[in-house]
């Protein structure tokens, strides 16, 4: 696995991806790579003029991509059935899901359209709708695959039942370690769930490792002293966001990803470096809580990944 990278894509010509978040950053890249490769690309996002210029920079690199872009708000579960509506009707199946999407330790508690905490809601429930609304779609693929993206800081994170909104008390971190955590379960119990009940998934999950893309920059903090300390040393601790997206891509498409696998970076404690098996905290590991936390989900996205298999 030691220095994979784009080349060392299998051809994707006749498979269908969707990728949320794919206007910029992680996403743009992962897309790029997959319609380079031949995969039929679905960009999704939230901002329409940032998803058509990444649908135009995309065709300008390779002209006879077959690539498209959808409105997808993660942050709003009408979005999300729209977007699965929308896609049911003019794709009878989907090879690769991309749960890419995310916002990053938000100065203030902020909520969706839903009334859940942003970050939980954005990163976490607003996927684990949309892949129980793609299921179906899922399914009637030869060999899905479902990748989610988590983080680093997964690995300070705990999944608080007791204030799982973040209304008692909010802190960005922990709520974006929380929801990072959230994501690398989901990927793990979709597999365990997969198995059981025989989906015929392949669920895994990546980590960028410190990738600099607009979250960083963008990010609280940016323009404090230390803010401005760190992004003088982030060329030495960090990569590229094309850089970052390798082990997504491994996860989404090598024969050597494995069900149920986490894969980051190789270099400098997971920050940066081609991909490689990534380290798995504990409380990740966590079948109980889990359970626990799909329960939950289910009970406030309304979507439930049992009532569509049985329809599918």
């Amino acid at each position: 696995m030691s220095g994979w990278s784009t080349a060392d894509i299998p051809p994707q010509t006749g498979r269908t991806a969707v990728i949320t978040g794919a206007a910029g950053g992680l996403g743009y890249e992962t897309a790029l790579a997959l319609a380079g490769a031949g995969a039929t690309v679905v960009l999704t996002g939230r901002n329409d003029i940032k998803g058509r210029n990444a649908l135009e920079r995309i065709r300008a690199q390779y002209p006879d991509a077959d690539v498209s872009y959808e409105t997808l708000d993660l942050a709003s579960l009408a979005s999300v059935a729209d977007f699965a509506g929308r896609f049911a009707i003019s794709r009878p199946s989907l090879d690769l899901l991309i749960n890419n999407a995310g916002v990053m330790a938000l100065p203030r508690r902020r909520t969706t359209q839903d009334g859940f905490e942003m970050q939980l809601g954005s990163n976490y429930l607003g996927h684990y709708a949309l892949t129980a609304r793609l299921l179906p779609q899922l399914r009637r693929s030869l060999k899905p695959r479902v990748v989610n993206l988590s983080s680093l800081a997964h690995r300070s994170g705990a999944i608080d039942f007791a204030d799982l909104q973040s209304e008692r008390s909010y802190r960005p971190w922990r709520a974006y370690s929380q929801s990072k955590l959230a994501m690398l379960m989901f990927a793990l119990e979709l597999q365990r769930r997969s198995d059981a009940a025989g989906w015929g998934l392949m669920s895994n999950a990546a980590h960028p490792g410190a990738a600099r893309t607009d979250l960083i920059p963008n990010g609280p903090g940016a323009k404090s002293l230390a803010g401005r300390f760190g992004q003088l040393l982030l060329p030495y601790i960090s990569h590229s966001a094309a850089a970052g997206a390798l082990p997504t891509l491994f996860a989404a498409t090598s024969p050597d990803a494995r069900p149920g696998g986490y894969y980051g970076p190789d270099w400098l404690h997971e920050l940066k470096g081609p991909p490689v098996e990534a380290k798995i905290m504990p409380q990740a590991r966590d079948a109980t809580v889990a359970a626990m936390l799909w329960e939950v989900s289910a009970t406030l996205t309304g979507a439930s990944f049992d009532q569509v298999a049985a329809a599918a």
